[in-house]
């Protein structure tokens, strides 16, 4: 990743903030106190204040720094997004040619953390290069480091000039409206990036509960995820194998229920893995100090194959969809999100897995989302009621 291939530096806040922003700039935590500016907080104060302690190599405190991200989608962003109203939360921008001003840093990862460096920009930079493929990465995990890694910032003396504004992401369409409502004679570009946010895109609402997305099924903040499997351990490929590297204790307990004379892990009886460990200390930064954690993070490991070379059998989907119906609530399932099972990897069509699917689904006293596949589009008729239902 060379200089020319940075595409953007990003600075997550509320959109309370953006009108000073796009007058005096991004400002340092330093200048924000000396100049009594007020502005809207969307960071844990315990963070702010242990960013004070830590220093760059010509001793200045990091609240001296206006911080900007390389991966906006990261951490941070996730625990905002997590401990805030999504909707009032924006990310701005910044043309990358601020990596030219002088005294600017660049970490290898969260700057807070004692385990990330600080580089002058230019040696930063080819740190940058060989974090690219974590930076590209859709996740991330504290056991490997990419959770810290993915946090890589970059430091700006004092201020961001708002010349160097280049866009505005905000999480849905709604939130442009409102933001062009607080702006006005904003000339910069407000783009919906429901991606970015974590926020999956509702396709088609069958029930007021149950409804098909488009998204990223690990963030989802449902109860219980599903993940397709094959019943032989083997973890390789699609969300089975982002499962593994995101969350190895799922695939250690995995393996357990697919091994001996009587695996409790079989085809049409799914395995319900009750993890004790809240989701968000994996995904969210300072997850120690989050309000409001989402505690309950189930797994339901579904095996549509006997062996992973095997195309998925839609029978034994059908069993195991059965099988839901009938025992989630003595499970204690109190909402589940669910891919389409056996569409892209396992070989079969939507057109067959989704009203089967949907049968079996629609009338859960719980709320239910379908991720589609991201392999293949679906034709928009095959998406409607009257086909998934037959209504």
């Amino acid at each position: 990743m060379a200089r020319k291939a940075i595409k953007g530096l990003y600075y997550i806040t509320h959109i309370d903030n953006l009108s000073s922003i796009l007058k005096w700039g991004i400002l340092s935590h330093e200048l924000i106190e000396q100049q009594n500016i007020k502005y809207r907080p969307i960071y844990d104060q315990n963070i702010v204040s242990h960013r004070q302690q830590r220093q760059t190599p010509d001793d200045k405190s990091l609240w001296y720094f206006a911080n900007l991200y390389f991966q906006p989608r990261n951490p941070m962003l996730y625990r905002v997004y997590v401990g805030e109203n999504r909707r009032d939360i924006a990310v701005v921008e910044i043309n990358p040619k601020v990596l030219n001003n002088p005294g600017v840093y660049i970490t290898n990862g969260n700057a807070a953390s004692n385990a990330s460096d600080i580089f002058p920009a230019k040696q930063g930079i080819q740190e940058i290069n060989q974090l690219k493929e974590i930076l590209d990465k859709e996740w991330w995990n504290s056991d490997d480091g990419s959770k810290r890694k993915i946090m890589a910032e970059c430091l700006v003396p004092e201020y961001v000039d708002p010349s160097y504004i280049t866009a505005i992401y905000v999480p849905t369409h709604e939130a442009v409206n409102k933001l062009k409502a607080l702006l006005p004679g904003n000339t910069l570009d407000i783009i919906p990036e429901p991606y970015m946010f974590f926020v999956p895109l509702q396709r088609t609402q069958i029930t007021p509960v149950f409804n098909l997305v488009e998204g990223d099924m690990f963030f989802s903040r449902a109860q219980t995820l599903t993940i397709s499997v094959n019943t032989k351990g083997v973890m390789g490929k699609g969300l089975a194998a982002r499962a593994k590297y995101q969350f190895p204790d799922v695939y250690v307990r995995y393996q357990e229920v697919c091994r001996g004379r009587n695996p409790q892990l079989k085809l049409s009886i799914p395995y319900l893995y009750k993890r004790e460990t809240p989701i968000d200390y994996d995904l969210a930064d300072a997850s120690n100090m989050l309000p409001g954690i989402n505690n309950e993070k189930w797994f339901l490991l579904f095996a549509t194959k006997g062996h992973w070379k095997e195309q998925s059998d839609l029978r034994s989907i059908e069993r195991g969809l059965e099988w839901i119906s009938k025992n989630y609530q003595q499970e204690g399932i109190k909402s589940l999100a669910l891919p389409a099972l056996g569409c892209g990897l396992g070989g079969l069509e939507w057109s067959e897995v989704g009203p089967l699917m949907c049968r079996y689904l629609v009338n859960l006293n719980i709320s239910v989302r379908i991720y589609l596949p991201r392999e293949k589009e679906i034709p928009p008729e095959q998406l409607t009621t009257d086909f998934l239902l037959g209504t």
